[in-house]
């Protein structure tokens, strides 16, 4: 009934996304102008053999839905306000609730100094404050070894405050800096949860502090785009453990490391973007009064590249991988997830895309890597490769 709720609301948006975009994306109350854009898309998956992102692919499915709605103002010269809803129902992703993806308020003192306070988009890579704008992509799946579809709830913004600012350097292009300090989302229909639920150590509670901070360099060479970003999390988690009779486990990272190097090139028609991420994840395990050490570490990376064939038409692949640095099986399939990823998308109207695209996957990932693969979905086991078809149409105003 939930996922018959959200592609009502998808029809609707589409039907009207046109007319919205046209005359109604902003309106004025005692003066004040009111921005308000939405975004929705639907699609349909289908693979040879396992299932993905906790959907039943390997019979096509369209559980596959996503919306959001926003709303933003500008007082005065300076302080910007704004807020967006989310609602999605990707296999058992998201269960169709609406959640708040992010509200905040920002004051501009300076083009080299600013802060934001609130539910704030979290700066990390080129793509993580940007994966509630599929049109921005070519992709139906941004490349899953950095931007998992199934952890983008805990990962694309923190309940906290930000400074920023970007700071000219005259002949050699621009530097833009962000640092932040906040609490984790936490997401109870998020892989995160899944993964502990199949693998039989259910969390219970999960709380978070996370620090970070982001620095990019707009070089002087036309299009080029170089950046660092890095995070510092620690986490404290509960639950039942029920190989010991439903005790207590406690889990608390000590604590996990995001180290991401980034670059983007566009010339003319053609993008090429890259991304490197190292991700130390050490955690501590207490259990009837003895403590061990789990390491669930990883890293990984992408190549990108794209065409613009037309006006509305556009081509492009990536490669995506990912490495498991302690995998908790020792099957070959289990340290890795590698990607080739072929995308074809074509623009309808100027508010209105269709992609699809093609994935050649070869190995799973380990248990607690919740990059796509579950044993919820696949509970005869997961096969080393899969090949997965995704049709994907989105529309915006």
């Amino acid at each position: 009934m939930k996922r018959v709720r959200i592609q009502i609301f998808c029809a609707i948006a589409l039907s009207s996304s046109g007319l919205l975009e046209a005359q109604f994306n902003q309106f004025n109350i005692n003066g004040q102008t009111i921005q308000v854009h939405g975004f929705a898309s639907q699609g349909y998956a289908l693979s040879n053999q396992n299932n993905y992102l906790t959907m039943d692919t390997s019979k096509g499915s369209f559980a596959f839905t996503d919306g959001g709605l926003n709303i933003s103002t500008n007082i005065g010269d300076k302080i910007h306000v704004g807020a967006q809803g989310y609602i999605r129902d990707i296999g058992q992703l998201g269960g169709g609730r609406f959640t708040l993806d992010w509200a905040f308020v920002d004051y501009r003192f300076k083009d080299w100094f600013g802060i934001r306070a609130g539910k704030v988009k979290t700066p990390l890579g080129l793509f993580n404050d940007t994966q509630d704008a599929e049109s921005l992509h070519t992709w139906a799946l941004l490349p899953q070894s950095i931007y998992p579809t199934d952890l983008r709830s805990t990962l694309i913004a923190h309940t906290g405050g930000d400074v920023y600012g970007e700071i000219s350097l005259k002949g050699v292009g621009s530097v833009g800096y962000a640092a932040y300090v906040g609490q984790r989302p936490n997401d109870r229909r998020s892989g995160y949860y899944f993964n502990t639920q199949d693998t039989g150590v259910p969390v219970e509670t999960w709380t978070g502090v996370l620090s970070g901070g982001d620095v990019h360099w707009n070089t002087p060479v036309s299009g080029l785009l170089m950046g660092y970003s890095f995070l510092n999390e620690s986490d404290n988690l509960t639950g039942k453990y029920p190989l010991a009779g439903d005790a207590t486990y406690y889990l608390t990272t000590a604590p996990q490391h995001v180290n991401d190097v980034y670059l983007d090139y566009t010339h003319g028609k053609f993008r090429f973007n890259t991304e490197f991420r190292r991700n130390t994840t050490d955690y501590n395990f207490k259990l009837l009064g003895s403590t061990s050490h789990l390491d669930f570490s990883n890293k990984g990376w992408f190549a990108t590249a794209s065409y613009r064939v037309a006006s509305r038409l556009e081509v492009g692949a990536y490669n995506s991988r990912l490495y498991v640095d302690h995998p908790q099986t020792p099957e070959p399939a289990a340290n890795h997830i590698f990607d080739q990823a072929v995308t074809l998308r074509y623009d309808l109207t100027k508010w209105w895309n269709v992609k699809v695209e093609g994935h050649f996957i070869d190995g799973y990932g380990d248990l607690y890597s919740a990059h796509g693969f579950y044993l919820r979905s696949n509970p005869q086991g997961t096969k080393p490769t899969t090949d997965l078809l995704i049709v994907r149409t989105g529309f915006y105003f």
